[in-house]
């Protein structure tokens, strides 16, 4: 069995059944503020990113991704390769984002895909067989990417790759900005930006 493999039999088995994802959920209102999402409180729920009717990709975007905190997309897509309970699919379909269970170095040929406004890659590429290839379809796909991610975490069993800032400014062909984190259960040293392609 490959180092993808049983990162993502971890990664699985970390996520569980998916209900109680509070905390998750909680550190991800984190990732997006440093994306430059601007959450507010609409009809008594927060928090919500209006998308303004664009189109979003979000890659990695596992059981609870943003999107599903948005509200005026245009089109929107979560691509994710792990093993969830089926319910998590149907989640997707109720909000109107269209779900693939497919890899993210695996991204050109979706049926639906088409160049996204913008495309999220959010805490997922340790746990991936190829960042830099992910990050190269990532630029092809959408007119801009905003990301976060962990960087010189060392590496793990569920974390196969130890990312650093050297590397992530080239894949992305800019410059991301570090930051050491510790709030809301961000906890280490972070990389986010907004890169055009």
């Amino acid at each position: 069995m490959s180092k993808w493999s049983k990162a993502q039999i971890w990664e699985k088995n970390w996520h569980g059944n998916c209900i109680n994802s509070y905390w998750e959920e909680t550190k991800q209102q984190v990732y997006a503020r440093k994306m430059g999402l601007q959450a507010q409180m609409v009809d008594g729920k927060f928090p919500v990113y209006n998308l303004q009717g664009k189109s979003v990709l979000d890659i990695g975007g596992g059981p609870y991704s943003f999107l599903l905190k948005c509200v005026n997309f245009r089109r929107a897509i979560v691509i994710d390769p792990c093993e969830y309970p089926n319910w998590v699919a149907d989640r997707y379909t109720l909000a109107g984002i269209v779900y693939h269970k497919v890899r993210g170095e695996d991204l050109v040929g979706l049926a639906e895909h088409e160049i996204s406004d913008e495309v999220w890659i959010y805490n997922v590429l340790q746990h991936t067989d190829n960042p830099q290839k992910i990050i190269k379809n990532a630029r092809r796909a959408g007119k801009l990417i905003r990301i976060f991610e962990w960087i010189e975490t060392g590496v793990n069993e569920g974390h196969i790759h130890n990312l650093t800032e050297k590397d992530l400014n080239k894949w992305l062909h800019g410059e991301g900005k570090v930051e050491q984190l510790n709030e809301s259960g961000c906890v280490g040293k972070a990389y986010y930006g907004i890169f055009p392609t």
